[in-house]
C-alpha cells in the first residue's frame, strides 16, 4: 500500500517543528542585567529580533519579549538595554505604544500580516513597463482607505514613453485626480520630476507600495545613495518584477521625513476584506452608498442600482466601475481557493 501523500499545511508544520528543535534557545536577561526603561522607534524587522533606534539616533538590535507577537517597522516601542551584548543583542523590547495606522496584507498561512505602522502617506508605485495596471492601482487604493492613510499615486519610467503616450498616460491618471487623489509621474533613472516626490516625502513616514520590476529599489537608491539597496530587472520572460528587499527598513530622509522599504509583493490580495469593505473603499461611491433600491444591491443589474445610474450619468468612471467587480469576483475565487486549501 503506497504512503499517503503530506499536504501542504502538514508539510509546513513539519518543517516548523524540525526547525523549532535546532534553533537556538532566545538569550534572556536577567532584570538586574537591563537598564532603564526607553522609548525608541523599530526602524528595521528581521525574523527573530528587530533593530531600535533611540532618540539620539543610536541603533540596538532587540530581542522580542515571548508576549509581543507583531513588531513591525514604525513602531514606537519602550525598551531597554542590557548591560553587555549577547551574541550581538544589545536590549529588549517590553512593549508596543499604541499604533495610529497599520498597513496590513492577507498571507495564506499567517492570516492577516501587518507590514508596517504609523504611516502618514502611502505611495502606490506603478510603471510602464510591463502595462500601466488601473486594476491594481485600485486594489491599493482600497488599502488606503480601509486603513485611512492619505495616498500618492507615482508612475516611474515615464522616460520610456513618446509624448504621445505620456499624454495617453495623463487621461488614465485624470481618473484619480478628479476624485480627490494626487499623483506624480517621474523617472528614477533620469531623475525627472525626482525633486517633486522630494516634496511629499518630506511631509512624514511613507511606504512604497507596488509589484516588483516597479522601481521600488531605484527610488531607494535615488534618493539614499548610502543604502546600496538592491534592484532587480523584470524579467524578460513573465514581465515580472524580482523580488529584491528581504526585510522591511526605515529610512531618515535628508530632506526631510521618513521612509519603510518593505519587500517587494507582486499580489496584494484583497480576500481578508468583505465585499462592503472593498465597496467603501472606493471613495466616489460614498455619495449614492444607501440610495439602492435594495439594502442587498450588489450594483451590477439590480433594479434600482443609484450606483450604477451615477456610472451611466458619467457620475462614477465607467472602468473604476469595471475595476470594482473584478476585484469583488477576484476576492471571492481567492476566498474560495484558500478555503479550499485549508481543508486539505
Amino acid at each position: 500500500m503506497s504512503k499517503r501523500r503530506l499536504t501542504q499545511n502538514q508539510q509546513r508544520r513539519i518543517k516548523s517543528n524540525h526547525h523549532k528543535k535546532i534553533a537556538k534557545p532566545e538569550l534572556e536577561w536577567q532584570d538586574e542585567m537591563l537598564g532603564e526603561v526607553q522609548q525608541g522607534i523599530v526602524v528595521t524587522r528581521h525574523a527573530r529580533h528587530a533593530d531600535v533606534e533611540t532618540e539620539q539616533g543610536e541603533i540596538y538590535r532587540c530581542n522580542l519579549r515571548r508576549t509581543l507577537k507583531n513588531v513591525v517597522v514604525g513602531d514606537l516601542v519602550s525598551w531597554r538595554q542590557g548591560s553587555e551584548q549577547l551574541q550581538g543583542i544589545s536590549g529588549v523590547i517590553e512593549a508596543i505604544y499604541p499604533r495610529k495606522n497599520e498597513l496590513s496584507r492577507p498571507d495564506y498561512y499567517d492570516g492577516i500580516k501587518v507590514m508596517a505602522a504609523n504611516i502618514d502617506q502611502i505611495i502606490i508605485v506603478s510603471a510602464v513597463l510591463p502595462t500601466l495596471s488601473l486594476n491594481i492601482i485600485d486594489r491599493y487604493l482600497v488599502i488606503c482607505e480601509t486603513a485611512n492613510i492619505p495616498a500618492l499615486i507615482v508612475l516611474n519610467k515615464i522616460d520610456l514613453l513618446s509624448e504621445a503616450e505620456r499624454q495617453e498616460v495623463q487621461k488614465q491618471l485624470a481618473i484619480y485626480k478628479n476624485i480627490g487623489y494626487e499623483t506624480l509621474c517621474l523617472s528614477a533613472d533620469t531623475g525627472e520630476n525626482m525633486d517633486k516626490l522630494d516634496r511629499y516625502l518630506s511631509r512624514g513616514t511613507s511606504i512604497f507600495v507596488g509589484q516588483s520590476g516597479v522601481g521600488k529599489s531605484s527610488f531607494i537608491n535615488q534618493l539614499l545613495p548610502e543604502a546600496n539597496a538592491l534592484t532587480g530587472a523584470v524579467s524578460d520572460i513573465s514581465g515580472l518584477g524580482q523580488h529584491t528587499t528581504t526585510s522591511s527598513r526605515l529610512y531618515h530622509l535628508p530632506q526631510g521625513g521618513n521612509l519603510i522599504d518593505s519587500p517587494g509583493i507582486r499580489e496584494f490580495g484583497l480576500w481578508h476584506l468583505e465585499p462592503e469593505q472593498i465597496t467603501l473603499g472606493y471613495r466616489e461611491f460614498q455619495s449614492v452608498l444607501g440610495t439602492c433600491k435594495f439594502r442587498d444591491c450588489k450594483h451590477k443589474s439590480d433594479p434600482g442600482c443609484a450606483v450604477r445610474e451615477a456610472v451611466e450619468k458619467g457620475e462614477i468612471n465607467a472602468i473604476r466601475f469595471e475595476n470594482y467587480h473584478r476585484l469583488i469576483e477576484s476576492r471571492d475565487e481567492t476566498k474560495s481557493q484558500r478555503h479550499f486549501r485549508t481543508e486539505e
